[in-house]
């Protein structure tokens, strides 16, 4: 059977496009609905991840210049508290309202007045992570419905994004289940079922995309084309007195911030997104280990700088790091050395290399109360983003060779460990990938502690987080490794995405449980912005507008890069789905540090 038999939809039935992130869905649903298009089928439209635009530009890039037929319900836009552009083929909705949606597609039926119309709805994910089988409840009632007047319906799902027996609930109401993944250069679409179709399985060939290390390569002649603004991120990393980058707030947040948003994106892609963010901060820290980015150093030479270039001008420095002998040198003894130092002035934990379980090929570092998994007991995963892969990707660069040095962790607080501990490795490692994917349960369980600690620092004034070796803070550098670098798209659209919708998800289940607790309006809103200048997001101020200053999520884009647009991401996605639990209002970011306006100022809708 060919591909082209199942890209052409059924006169009525529900259609089920099954597979991890980033298998090809989306753009096998584009081309369905062009299909239908040409054949002079009405498409509604249902887009729960992207705008509109978005998609009609993905659309015409496949060959359909111009879209007839083609509605939107724009599910996404006013979710996330991005501007909405008014168009006459599309209909607003926000994908935490499952009847909104509901309206939402009966009133573009009304307006198109005949059956046959395709529903295409990319896709389920987010409603289900946003209302749970309160999804399954909406197909059996209205799509089954929509389906039986004479209307096919393709949905698409993201599987390992929740719970199993969800995902067996939600495929038990569709008429044909279409299952996508990518094996070896090829993208393997399994038909598990499909009106008047054999089961059988369609292996189509694929080109090779763009890799994180080439997005990589294009975002290093952005960082060197301004030393300047460099110099003056590292003098601030330093320590120097008076060389905070932010100068109200200083360069540290509350860690639980990057941890909020870090598991609340991870709720998108718990299998994808963590290797994705290791790949990111290994490369990130590889570069920033070469001599053309060191030279950016301030005098006195910042922490590695100081001892890499010493070394290497007095031609000392070794080709290789793969002895224990020469490893130990430069972690000077068991302390980490640069690395102890660097982690210590971060707060991102203290550094200890284990000389005696360490050999050649093989070191093993133990990191205390680290700032990527303190207070995260015995959650069921190895949880750290920061040090490990950065640790690797310098060896990387210091390295004239180039091994390709890879770390896993062996002990976590999050796997019941009293510390953290990993081993860092000049080559592959066969069980860091299994060790980087996430269950849905886990990230699910990482999020409600999240959820719980904000919960009673807000309503109980308990701390959010402590540390008896440090304090509650960890420096900018971290947060923007757990954050995964959106603002150069290095993580790509569908991370920014998921920044936007994790921020939102949190928004909306912190409303709705101040409200719960009994809060009013006004008190529940100024509680969540005593939590932000708490955390030193930043300087929150409200009236007209909100305006936060030095917004550590634009700050930290403003360093490499001026946006066209804003990208408080995050952030955005948070502050509306505050609003809209607490006030059934919505908020759109319109200003931006990163776009180079002095603050970071959104307008109440």
């Amino acid at each position: 059977m060919s591909l082209a038999k199942i890209q052409e939809p059924p006169d009525k039935g529900i259609i089920l496009l099954a597979g991890a992130p980033g298998t090809g869905k989306t753009t096998f649903c584009h081309q369905v609905a062009i299909n239908s298009m040409v054949a002079d089928r009405p498409v509604i439209f249902v887009t729960t991840e992207q705008s509109p635009t978005d998609v009609t530009g993905q659309l015409q890039g496949m060959g359909m210049d111009r879209p007839i037929g083609l509605n939107f319900v724009d599910a996404f836009t006013e979710t996330v508290g991005l501007t909405v552009t008014r168009r006459s083929d599309t209909i607003y909705a926000n994908c935490v309202d499952l009847n909104s949606l509901s309206i939402a597609i009966t009133r573009l039926q009304e307006r198109i007045g005949k059956t046959g119309t395709l529903l295409v709805f990319d896709s389920l994910t987010s409603p289900y992570l946003f209302s749970g089988l309160e999804v399954v409840k909406f197909m059996r009632l209205f799509l089954s419905r929509f389906s039986s007047e004479g209307n096919p319906v393709l949905v698409l799902l993201d599987e390992g994004c929740g719970k199993e027996e969800d995902m067996v609930a939600i495929q038990s109401t569709a008429d044909g289940i279409i299952r996508m993944e990518v094996k070896e250069g090829s993208r393997i679409i399994s038909v598990v079922k499909y009106p008047n179709v054999e089961p059988t399985v369609i292996e189509v060939p694929i080109e090779a995309g763009a890799t994180i290390k080439s997005a990589f390569d294009k975002f290093k002649s952005t960082v060197l084309s301004n030393p300047g603004r460099m110099r003056e991120w590292t003098r601030s990393m330093s320590g120097q007195s008076g060389a905070a980058m932010r100068k109200e707030v200083g360069d540290y947040v509350n860690l639980f911030w990057p941890s909020f948003a870090h598991w609340s994106t991870m709720l998108w892609d718990p299998k994808g997104f963590p290797k994705m963010i290791y790949e990111l901060n290994k490369e990130d820290a590889a570069f920033a280990a070469t001599r053309e980015m060191l030279s950016f150093s301030p005098r006195p030479l910042f922490f590695l700088a100081q001892f890499f270039l010493t070394m290497q001008t007095l031609g000392l420095f070794p080709k290789d790091f793969s002895k224990v002998e020469d490893m130990k040198k430069f972690c000077r003894g068991a302390g980490g050395g640069p690395w102890g130092r660097m982690a210590r002035w971060e707060r991102s934990g203290t550094i200890e290399y284990l000389v005696d379980i360490s050999q050649n090929d093989e070191h093993y570092f133990r990191v205390y109360e680290s700032s990527d998994c303190w207070a995260f007991d015995n959650v069921g995963a190895a949880m750290a983003w920061h040090l490990p892969p950065h640790m690797a990707g310098q060896l990387e660069g210091f390295e004239k060779n180039g091994s390709e040095w890879n770390a896993v962790e062996t002990k976590c607080i999050g796997l019941g460990d009293p510390y953290c501990e990993f081993k860092l490795v000049p080559g592959e490692i066969s069980e860091l990938e299994s060790s980087l994917e996430k269950d849905a349960l886990v990230v699910e369980r990482i999020h409600e502690q999240l959820m719980e600690r904000l919960r009673a620092f807000l309503l109980e004034g308990k701390d959010l987080v402590s540390r008896p070796g440090f304090d509650s803070d960890v420096n900018l550098h971290p947060l923007i490794h757990g954050f995964g670098f959106p603002y150069v798209n290095l993580a790509g659209e569908r991370y920014r995405m998921a920044l936007r919708m994790g921020g939102a998800r949190a928004g909306k289940k912190i409303g709705e449980c101040l409200m719960e607790a009994g809060l009013i309006e006004d008190e529940a809103v100024k509680r969540v912005f005593t939590f932000l200048e708490y955390c030193k997001v930043g300087k929150v101020t409200m009236d007209e507008t909100i305006r936060i200053r030095e917004n550590c999520e634009s700050f930290s884009t403003s360093l490499f890069t001026i946006t066209e647009q804003p990208s408080c991401f995050f952030t955005t996605g948070f502050i509306n789905g505050l609003f809209s639990a607490v006030r059934n209002q919505h908020v759109r970011e319109v200003k931006c540090i990163a776009a180079g306006s002095p603050y970071c100022e959104w307008e109440i809708i």
